[in-house]
């Protein structure tokens, strides 16, 4: 695969070293990707969680995920217009708006995603878990 997106679900396992979590095709996916990617709305959606008290991580959001992303050669993917718009057209399927903003992302970008989310498909999303 040329370009894989992650989801956030895989952020937070990837960044904890929680491998297991992932099948050996989309773990070899993940390491063979000229692009592993992750949107803007990933970052944004595991601060709000870590502020909310929603998820424990062992240092702030903002050096957590630059870490990871150092350290996974992961990009952004670009948050145009073009995926806010896509997301708001979206069917009803999934309400989460930051999982409509990664399925969007997804779709405007052509690319499979990483997650155990098992509405994305219903999207015409290509997902890997």
């Amino acid at each position: 695969m040329r370009r894989l997106l992650l989801d956030t679900c895989a952020v937070l396992w990837l960044a904890n070293g929680e491998l297991g979590r992932f099948t050996s095709d989309t773990l070899d996916a993940m390491r063979d990707a000229e692009d592993l990617c992750i949107s803007p709305i990933t970052e944004w959606e595991i601060s709000l969680k870590w502020h909310d008290g929603g998820i424990i991580l062992p240092i702030p959001p903002r050096r957590l995920l630059s870490r990871f992303m150092v350290k996974y050669g992961v990009n952004l993917a670009p948050l145009t217009g073009e995926v806010m718009f896509r997301a708001t057209e979206l069917p009803q399927i999934h309400r989460d708006p930051a999982d409509r903003f990664i399925i969007a992302t997804a779709l405007t970008e052509n690319m499979p995603v990483v997650t155990t989310d098992r509405r994305f498909p219903q999207y015409g999303v290509l997902v890997m878990s």
